[in-house]
């Protein structure tokens, strides 16, 4: 196999030991943390230090007796350089030193190649150098028994191996007891893989809500290198990177096979660990679809909201009339689930069916890490034919009574077809110390720091919710 190049830059001639070839990994197991990196999983891009997974492979090294250099290819491009080890099982070697040859800049499929035979070819094809090529960085160095010749100026490399290595190369110093092949474990982090849940949920017809709700895993490589045969373990959890140089951690619903065939969960420290089934295959620059749970249906629950805003705390009474931390706010439609499971953090698409059956996406959003028996609550987005109005029909304040007085009305306008129930969230944020006083309709849910009603509005219609609100406060804690 070839790659065409041209260097043109200066060498410092580096003489090295001619290094033995090592054999690529045969046995590879990953475990692969959750990163919510959107180049990770983006259609266009290459590479990327984004996410974060730790390998360990098994790899076949032939050593020489006593000391001497290996280099091993075909890395990842992004790698940790401080958590490299290299390990003997059998006890035959010891590693003295190492050091990783990063695949950067237009000789970064070259790096691989260090230790292996090659021939440097010229612009007609004349062969300007053959040997064991030493170094490739602004130049190539090559070595054989008349001596070490430096290239600078070359068009083709070949090399006479099975596959040319692609990304970093991890070049290392062992002492072996005797010569022959030996079986070495390499573990490493990298950047460039990662994963994140994807669920699809399409409601079904009827009054009720209910879903056919599908689990999946978006396993996400652009290490720089393919994985073949993979034994893959994913992490739901997000541990912490102290080191800012570390690598970064469908409209139709379809079956991804039997229970029997879905991941084995299990508990790990803190965190989740899902191990999946057999052994995957992970093209660079690919993202794979796996299945976590399998397909199921669920109940729901749809809301149609109107939310003020968020609750406020503030450190004392808030006696301007024009206080209003949270806002109009906007009506929109939330789904809410309860897990049936442990539900790692994920995105969900929501699908229903139009009036002749064909599957249409409704919203997405984002599921935070749920344990089984949580809840689970997405916005879809605003709906089309509702509308609210809210404003502020009275306000006072007594400071000799410590009291101040406040009342709001909401208008709600409704241009469909269809009667809709909108529940109305409101946060009275003046004072923690308060009381509903009156209102048109009766709360639905009340807290320290909320009040909820629901309000039905007709058909091409309006619904009117007035209310109104009493705040009180102690003499040490009047506003000055």
């Amino acid at each position: 196999m070839t790659s065409t190049h041209r260097s043109t830059l200066a060498l410092s001639c580096l003489l090295a030991l001619a290094a033995t070839s090592a054999q690529a990994a045969d046995d590879t197991a990953l475990t692969v943390y959750r990163s919510d990196s959107p180049s990770l999983y983006a259609s266009q891009g290459g590479a990327t230090d984004d996410g974060y997974a730790v390998a360990r492979e098994q790899r076949s090294l032939t050593l020489d007796a006593g000391t001497h250099d290996i280099v091993i290819g075909d890395l990842p491009d992004s790698l940790d350089a401080e958590a490299i080890a290299l390990g003997f099982p059998d006890g035959n070697a010891h590693v003295i030193s190492q050091r990783l040859l990063l695949a950067q800049g237009a000789n970064a499929a070259l790096t691989g190649l260090v230790g292996q035979p090659v021939t440097v070819l010229g612009d007609n094809g004349e062969t300007l150098a053959a040997g064991t090529l030493l170094r490739a960085g602004d130049g190539l160095l090559v070595g054989n028994s008349q001596g070490t010749t430096l290239v600078r100026n070359y068009a083709a490399v070949h090399s006479s191996g099975t596959a040319f290595p692609r990304g970093s190369s991890l070049s290392l110093r062992v002492d072996a007891k005797h010569a022959g092949q030996a079986r070495a474990t390499l573990g490493y982090p990298t950047g460039g893989i990662g994963w994140r849940a994807a669920y699809v949920a399409s409601l079904l017809p009827g009054n009720s809500c209910r879903m056919q709700f599908e689990s999946r895993a978006s396993l996400a490589n652009r290490s720089g290198r393919d994985w073949s045969g993979a034994r893959v373990t994913l992490i739901a959890g997000q541990p912490n990177m102290a080191k800012a140089s570390a690598p970064r951690p469908m409209m139709a619903v379809a079956s991804f096979g039997r229970a029997a065939d879905m991941p084995q969960q299990d508990s790990l420290g803190d965190y989740r660990s899902f191990t999946l089934p057999g052994t995957v295959d992970l093209p660079d620059g690919s993202v794979s679809q796996l299945p976590l749970y399998a397909t199921r249906t669920i109940d729901c629950e749809q809301t149609t909201l109107l939310d003020s805003g968020t609750s406020y705390q503030p450190s004392q009474p808030m006696l301007d009339r024009n206080f209003n931390p949270g806002g109009a706010g906007a009506i929109v439609s939330t789904l809410k689930l309860k897990a049936f499971d442990s539900l790692p953090a994920g995105y969900l698409r929501v699908l229903g069916s139009d009036r002749q059956g064909t599957p249409q996406f409704l919203g997405e959003g984002r599921i935070n890490d749920t344990p089984k028996g949580g809840d689970a609550t997405i916005t879809l987005g605003s709906p089309f034919d509702l509308r609210a109005e809210r404003e502020r029909t009275a306000f006072s304040v007594d400071k000799a009574a410590r009291r101040m007085d406040e009342a709001f009305r909401i208008t709600l306008s409704n241009a469909g077809d269809t009667a809709r129930s909108i529940t109305v969230r409101e946060h009275p944020a003046r004072w923690q110390q308060w009381t509903l006083a009156s209102s048109s309709s009766k709360p639905d849910k009340q807290s320290p720091d909320t009040l909820e009603f629901r309000v039905n509005v007709p058909a091409n219609g309006q619904a009117v919710l007035d209310y109104a609100v009493r705040y009180q406060w102690t003499a040490d804690e009047q506003p000055q």
